[in-house]
Parts: C-alpha cells; structure tokens; sequence
C-alpha cells in the first residue's frame, strides 16, 4: 500500500538535498521572459552566435523557483525494489529515474501536484501528493507489466520516450546487463543477443563483421566516439567493461545528428550514476568460470568493487573489475586458436564519475574510463583448412607483443544548466581519448610483422535546447549545437614501420533538430548538419606485404606524397510518428548519413605516388524505413522495414589475392520484428528475427539486378538472425531464464578457382541455447550462474565462415560456465 509520511516519522542520519532532475526529464519547459525569443531569431545568426552562449553560460545561473522534496522507495508486488523505475510530474514535464534499489529523490515546486510512476516491466501508477517546504515521502507498489513505451531514450542529443522518436531504437537496460553479462562478459556476445539487426560475435577480441543493418556504426561512451573510421581496426564495440555500464541506446538506420561513421547507426554506452539517496553504498562481485567439457586450464575469475554515495551537492560512483580467462576450447575439447581469442586474457576496467550540483539547474560532472585487455597465451596457432579442418592452438611461444587493447582512456567534463537564458537547456562537454590496439603477428608483410592502431581524440560539444510556442497545439523543441572533434589515427608496425600515415583529421559541424507534436499525438522531427572535415597526410611509402594467391611480396613500395584531403556535405533527416494508440503506434522516417570511406585502406594498398590521386570520396547514404510498435495487452510488439542506398559505396573486396576498395553504388535492404510478452505473473517470453540483404551496382548503371552486379560480402551482410528467451520466476527471489541465438544460412557466392575470396564463403545455420539463473540469498546477498552454449553445440562462428581463409577457420566456444556471488551494502 502506498502512503505519504510526516517526516517526523523518519531518522536522517544527514540533511537530503534535492536531486537535480535533470538528467532524467521527459521534456521540461518553463516559462521564459522571451516566450517568442527562438521562434523570431533568425537562424543563421543563432548558429554563429553558439559559442558566444556557451561562454556565457558558465557565468549566468539559472533562476531558482521555490521547491520542496518529495522521495520514497519503489517496489514491486513481490516486495522487491522496483529498479530504474521513472517517477515524473508530467504537467511540469520534470522527473527522475529510481536506483537499483528503488528509491527516488524529486526536486519540485511546492503544491499539490500528480506523479506518475514507470517503466520498462512496471505498469504506470499516478498519484496526487501535496509538496511542502520539508521533505515530503511517497511509497509507492507497482505491478509488473512489459511496456516499453516510458523507456527514456538520450541518444538523440535530448532525453525523450520512445513515443517521441520515429525511427527504431533498442534499449539494453539494467536488467538485460545484468543477465546477459551473467552469461558472457563480452560486450560483443551481450549486443549480439539483444540487438536486432546487428551482426553476430566472433567470439574474438575485434567485432569485425560485426555491422549494424549491412553498414558500420558509431560507438560512443557517454557520447565519447570510440570507433576509428580513419582506419576502422573493428574493435570500437569492446572498449568498456559491462560493470562500468548503466545501459546502451542503440539508433538504427543512418543519423544526421551525429556525423562521421554512423552510416548503419550508433551505439552508446550510457555509463553507471551515483546514487544519491545514501551516503555511501557498495557492491562487490566475485566469480568464477571454466569450460564443461574438457576443463583442464580453462579456469578464470573475476573480481569486481562499485562504490557510489552523495555529501552535500556531490555525488560519485568509482568501481573497478578485473578479469581472467583460461583457456577456450571448443564443444569437443580442442583448443581453440589464440589468434584474435578471448582466452588466456586479462581484463582491467577503472570507472569514475563525481557530479557537483552548482544549484538545483546548474550541474558539473567529471568521467573517466579506463579499459585494457591482453592476451599472455601459452598457445600458437595451427591453422586449419577452410571448409573442413579448424584453426586450433598448440603449445608453443607466440611471436611479437601481447595481442589486445593495452589501453583506451575516456575522460569528459560536462556541464548543464536549464533555463541559463530565457527557456533554453545548455549542455557542453568537453572530451578525449586515447587508444592503442595490437594485432598478431603476421607473416603476410615483408620479414613478418605486427600492426597497432594508435588513435588520439578531442572534442568539444556544445548542444542547446530551446522551447518555441506557436500557439495551444503547436510547441516545438529545437535541439542544435556545434560539435568539434581532432582525430588523429595511425596503423604503424610495431618495429616502426608506416603501414597507415599518421591522418590528422579536424572536423566542424554544426547542427540542428527541430521536434513538435500536432494535436498530442502526432510527433514531426527534422533536422540538418553541416560537415566540414580536413585531414592532413604526411608523406609516405607503402608497405610491401604477400599476395594471397602466390605468395610473393609483390604489393607496396609505392612512395607516396601527403596533402590534405577536404570535405563538405549537408545532410538531412524528417520524420513522423503517431502515439494515439496503445495497440498501433507506426512511424516513418528518412535519413541521410556523411561518413569518409575508410581512409586507411586507401592509403596501404596506395598505387599512385600521391594522395590527391586516391579514390577517398566520402560516402552520403540514405536511409527510408517505416515501422510500428504495438501494445496488446501482455504483448509488446516492433516491427520495421527499411532501404539504405548510397551513389557510392566502400567494401573490402579481394581480387586475385589483392584487396582492393570497391567504390561501387550499393544498396542495402531488410527488416526486424521483436516481441515480447507476460504469459503469467511469473512467466515471461520473447524473441526477435532480423534480415538484411545487400548488393552492389558493379556497372552503376542504377540497377542491382544485372549480371554483373554482386552481393555485398559477410563482412557487411550478417546471415539471419532470431533469438528467443523464457524467464520463469518460481519464487520472488529465484529467476531462471533459458535463451536462444540462431544464425541462418547465407550462400551468396561461388569459388574462385578452388578458393573463396574474403567475404564470400558460405554461412551454415546453427543454433546455440544459453541458461542463466539468479537466487537472492537475503537483502545484501545473490548467487548468479550463467552456462554459455547450455547443450555444447559444435559449430564454427559466423565470422570464420565467411572470411574464407584457413588461418581465420574457428569454431566457437563449448559449453562454458559462469559463476558470481554479489553483496551489496
């Protein structure tokens, strides 16, 4: 039962502050001395006049209303805190996001006034409180239910439930982190088994393959970009460990607003807050985990520590984890091959976030990531051959340096201010980071060789919000800023040999995103963004590296000369989404994307002696799609179809063992349907099947059926993906969940003479079943057991299949088993 107390009733061990709601607000608007102030300023003087606000944000505070305090504690109706549960007062267009534990905190004017409480597994609870001058507290029970549509999405540069956004957006939340992490900590497994549309895992340290909707994606940490599009290496998925992980929003389809490299979408890890309801609170984790089958030096642990609290206006969370692997084997035993593997590694991850509340609209906030991973194996490789023997690992010295990721650094500073002038939102961040990445010794260059990839990161965001009244039926919301970044990218060997220049780009651009909703219920969004990217390359001479088919070292040795590469480019996007009614929500959108064709390639495989003579003209794709969510009362249903089209394409082809750069018009198309529904009170049930299809128009002559044209490789074309779960809870504190991942069948391709070139091999379907329990020991104490590959299926990843080489011949992992104790405090 709810019920609203005195505070006299309570004992405080120190003074509650108000929690500043910022962060998790639906769409706040407040009165501005300027009501028609955005809706008359002319645009073009807006945009030139950003950086003279953002100045003067820093010096001008909000102004503060009288507010009181209103917090509880969430359950379910189990007893059980409900978890990241959204608690809003939505005539005020303000609200926050409970803790893990279910408490909330909410800073709001004094009055009588409704809160609704929400969320993703909640049915939504209004209740009417009268706020005081002293701290107010509401308890509130909640059912369960399995509506999506109060999910907050912050991706789009604005937080906003899904109903606001017109195109298809997967949430990954606390609760799926935490299930699929208890199964594998491999960021790359967890995506793949929770994201329609993108690509399967190689059970490797790169995500290779990897794509999202047959084109690459932009992953960011806390809006950090982590890929490397320069010289994209495809190990931008795994650069954080989960622990350090709240959630992840993933946009599909191409996206204006965020600029280069995000032709198939982003990705963004929303990484963990302090908890300000305590003083100090913690978590500790220890695991374990070993193969089923043939166990011997298989073995690994883990250990991990969060600490999160508040004092007075500050707030922080600091955790870090470590983990170690033991050797990987497959469903039969063998070893699997240590090139690229996962086993034998060592895992460290250091997060920090302190937040200091200036005022109850003004906010400063400091994040640091750190995260590295190394391979120390006992194992080197004995390939195999394609198509009939693996690739596995036998004891020997492996050549070279530790293969991995010694390190990736993130740091940010943001600050945030609501209504710092008139009704406009600032929010700047300021940010970097600093990669490094080794591959495995090769003997495909001249001597043999290791290549790293080494990326330097800085970037200034600057992103303004701004309400515009028209009128009863027509407020808008305009979102623009201007975004900065410096990235500066090189592929050396690690004896010091150039393989990729050092490419030095500087990329301006400015942005905006016009949202407003017709009668309630029909929700228009638009917006532009204006590239301006240059990129420096010093001079260089090629690598000589082996032709695949004979052997020799015939390619390189070209001396090449620098200069600056230049681009410009406006692209678009619009959308409409209608939210009347539960049972049919549809939407339609389009959207272009500007990203550079991967520069690096271009330049090691240079033939001309300058750069000015390359082929690097940037790719513009557009992308259509049309979708709808639905909810049928326990069954929560999406579903969309989409066309992406670029007058240019970028794959990596190999043509008489060369690989090459294929510039050809392409054309990407596909859908995905996801459902979810509560069979029982107890008893939950879902799954998801995604197609995607590709080809490229070889004689451009706009068709993609003529006899020359081809079907885009595996490294751009997942095969078909479905996935499936049961969650069944026989006690309030006993859940057990069995899932599926089923990779169809892809056969696009014929041999070239007796071989298959990279990206063309046939794709076998299989199907693979995970388990992973939990219990809860009592209100501090859970046991977790995860099994991967619950019934040892033999088979080779999906990645393996379609490349096509020996060497690159794996199978995936046996039967492996996880498991964790976790206390918390």
């Amino acid at each position: 039962m709810e019920y609203v107390r005195p505070m006299s009733e309570y004992r405080s061990r120190r003074p509650f502050h108000p929690e500043r709601p910022k962060n998790s607000r639906i769409d706040k608007q407040r009165p501005s001395p300027c009501p028609y102030l955005c809706a008359t300023f002319p645009f073009n003087d807006y945009m030139r006049a950003i950086l003279t606000i953002a100045l003067l944000a820093f010096s001008g505070l909000g102004v503060q209303a009288q507010e009181g305090v209103i917090r509880g504690v969430v359950r379910s109706d189990n007893g059980q805190p409900a978890a990241f549960t959204n608690v809003s007062i939505p005539a005020l267009k303000k609200g926050t996001v409970a803790t893990a534990n279910g408490r909330y905190l909410l800073a709001a004017p004094q009055g009588t006034h409704t809160l609704r409480f929400s969320g993703v597994g909640v049915k939504a609870v209004e209740k009417e409180v009268t706020i005081g001058a002293d701290t107010t507290v509401l308890d509130v029970d909640v059912s369960a239910s399995s509506d999506l549509k109060e999910v907050i999405v912050s991706a789009s540069r604005r937080q906003e439930t899904l109903d606001e956004v017109p195109s298809s957006v997967t949430i990954v939340g606390p609760r799926d982190l935490a299930v699929q992490k208890g199964i594998s900590n491999n960021v790359s497994d967890i995506l793949a088994n929770t994201v329609p549309g993108l690509g399967f895992s190689g059970n490797q340290t790169g995500n290779t393959g990897q794509t999202l909707r047959g084109r690459n994606l932009l992953v960011m940490i806390d809006g950090i970009p982590q890929s490397t599009p320069l010289r994209n290496g495809g190990r931008d998925i795994r650069t954080i460990d989960p622990s350090a992980i709240e959630r992840v929003e993933v946009i599909k389809g191409a996206t204006a607003i965020y600029g280069n490299g995000a032709d198939g979408g982003l990705i963004n890890y929303i990484t963990k807050k302090g908890d300000k309801t305590k003083g100090l609170s913690g978590e500790t984790t220890l695991g374990a985990n070993t193969q089923l089958k043939s166990a011997q030096h298989t073995g690994g642990f883990a250990v991990g520590q969060l600490l999160s609290g508040a004092y007075k206006k500050w707030d922080f969370v600091v955790s870090g984890h470590y983990e170690q692997t033991g050797v990987y084997k497959d469903a039969k035993g063998g070893v699997l091959s240590p090139d690229y593997g996962l086993g034998e590694t060592q895992l460290w991850n250091g997060f920090a976030k302190v937040g200091y509340d200036i005022n109850d609209r003004n906010r400063l906030e400091l994040m640091y990531n750190f995260f590295g991973s190394q391979q120390r194996s006992d194992y080197i490789q004995k390939p195999g051959k394609y198509g009939d023997s693996a690739s596995t690992g036998i004891p020997g010295k492996r050549l070279g340096e530790p293969e991995g990721t010694p390190f990736n650094h993130n740091a940010s500073l943001h600050y945030s201010s609501e209504g710092f002038i008139g009704g406009t939102d600032l929010d700047v961040n300021l940010y970097m980071q600093r990669f490094h990445t080794t591959y495995s010794w090769s003997p495909t260059f001249e001597h043999g060789g290791q290549s790293e990839i080494t990326s330097k990161k800085q970037g200034l965001r600057i992103n303004l919000n701004s309400p515009i009244r028209l009128g009863r039926h027509y407020d808008m919301q305009l979102v623009y800023g201007l975004d900065f970044m410096n990235d500066i990218t090189a592929q050396n060997l690690t004896d010091g040999r150039v393989w990729v220049p050092e490419m030095d780009m500087k990329n301006y651009a400015p942005y905006a995103q016009l949202k407003t909703t017709f009668y309630k219920h029909l929700v228009l969004k638009a917006g532009a963004r204006f590239e301006n990217i240059n990129i420096g390359v010093p001079d260089y001479t090629t690598i000589k590296t082996q032709n695949r088919v004979t052997g020799a070292f015939t390619e390189g040795g070209v001396a090449v000369t620098g200069g600056t590469l230049r681009y410009n480019a406006l692209v678009y996007n619009a959308g409409l989404r209608y939210n009347q009614f539960r049972w049919f929500k549809p939407f339609i959108s389009y959207s272009q994307s500007f990203s550079i064709m991967e520069i690096g390639r271009a330049l090691r495989t240079a033939k001309q002696n300058t750069v000015a003579l390359l082929k690097t003209k940037a790719v513009i794709a557009h992308n259509y799609e049309a979708g709808f969510s639905s909810t049928l009362g326990p069954v929560d249903i999406e579903a969309s179809y989409y066309i992406s089209t670029s007058d240019l394409g970028s794959s990596f082809v190999e043509k008489g063992g060369v690989f090459e750069i294929a510039r050809s018009p392409e054309r990407v198309h596909g859908f995905e349907i996801a459902a979810d529904a509560r069979l029982l009170q107890n008893l939950h049930a879902g799954g998801s099947y995604s197609y995607t299809e590709g080809k490229r128009d070889v004689n451009d002559n706009g068709k993609f059926s003529d006899g020359a044209d081809v079907y885009l490789g595996g490294d751009r074309i997942a095969a078909p993906k479905a996935t499936a779960y049961i969650r069944y809870s026989p006690l309030p504190q006993w859940s057990v969940r069995l899932q599926m991942l089923h990779a169809g069948s892809r056969k696009r391709f014929a041999p070239v003479n007796g071989i298959y070139p990279y990206g063309t091999g046939p794709v076998n379907s299989f199907s693979t079943f995970s388990l992973f329990s939990t219990l809860q020991l009592d209100t501090h104490s859970s046991l977790a057991l995860g099994i991967d590959n619950l019934f040892n299926k033999d088979y080779y990843t999906v990645a393996s299949q379609w490349d096509g080489r020996n060497e690159n011949y794996i199978k995936g992992n046996g039967a492996r088993l996880s498991l964790s104790y976790t206390y918390k405090f």
